[in-house]
């Protein structure tokens, strides 16, 4: 028998990478991930991601988390926000002028995944919780951590909870079906200032000495669906 293990409470789609993201009532989500998520990125001259790190795929851009982006009913028409939340004519003048940096533009995925690592972040309110009391000076709430679900778990639930679930399967109550995998690494990007958020590297501190800079449940998607702000999530 199915074990349910929480509630939907918000769901998150990024439609820039390493941009503040929407909010969503509801999404599809297809193999690829939640639709939209990530579909597109800065990218340089080079070919590299604007991100938090600097790696192979990625380089590090400073400030791109005071920016938000939606994509709203239209996943071919993102929308960039300036610091102020406000709409941006022209994105690739404006991040040009912002990064001063001649060779970036907003591009769309092509043969290079925009994702860090894989598809779908669930990240369980009783994690966060224990974010919270770890790190009492420092203002917390899951968009440290940008997952696409977060779920409201019952009390008493240990933080971490999303280790056990590794190997085993996340049925939505709308189709939706995830195969659980492995965690997220975290890096400074967690502790980066972002709107109503202040720089906080005390976050990642915490997490490295409890649970070896480690935190969510990321999965691949097994079925694609419709997942909904107060569905239920099972493990097979």
């Amino acid at each position: 028998m199915a074990e349910i293990i929480g509630v939907v409470e918000r769901l998150w789609r990024y439609p820039v990478k390493s941009t503040c993201g929407e909010l969503l009532d509801a999404v599809e989500v297809d193999g690829r991930g939640l639709a939209g998520d990530r579909l597109y990125a800065v990218r340089d001259g080079s070919g590299k991601l604007g991100s938090g790190k600097n790696t192979r795929r990625f380089r590090r851009m400073d400030g791109l988390l005071r920016l938000g982006s939606r994509l709203g009913s239209r996943i071919d028409a993102p929308e960039l926000l300036d610091p102020l939340g406000s709409p941006i004519a022209d994105p690739n003048a404006f991040l040009r002028a912002y990064l001063e940096r001649e060779d970036v533009e907003l591009a769309r995925e092509d043969a290079v995944s925009h994702f860090d690592q894989l598809p779908v972040s669930v990240l369980t309110t009783a994690t966060l919780d224990w974010v919270r009391a770890a790190v009492p000076s420092a203002v917390v709430d899951e968009r440290r951590f940008r997952p696409n679900v977060l779920l409201r778990t019952p009390p008493g639930t240990p933080a971490f909870v999303e280790d056990s679930w590794f190997g085993r399967q996340g049925r939505v109550r709308g189709g939706v079906r995830l195969d659980f995998v492995r965690s997220s690494e975290r890096c400074a990007m967690t502790g980066t200032a972002q709107p109503g958020l202040p720089h906080a590297p005390e976050i990642l501190k915490a997490v490295a000495q409890e649970h070896d800079t480690r935190l969510d449940a990321l999965a691949t998607v097994a079925r694609p669906g419709r997942i909904r702000v107060g569905d239920t999530l099972a493990l097979a």
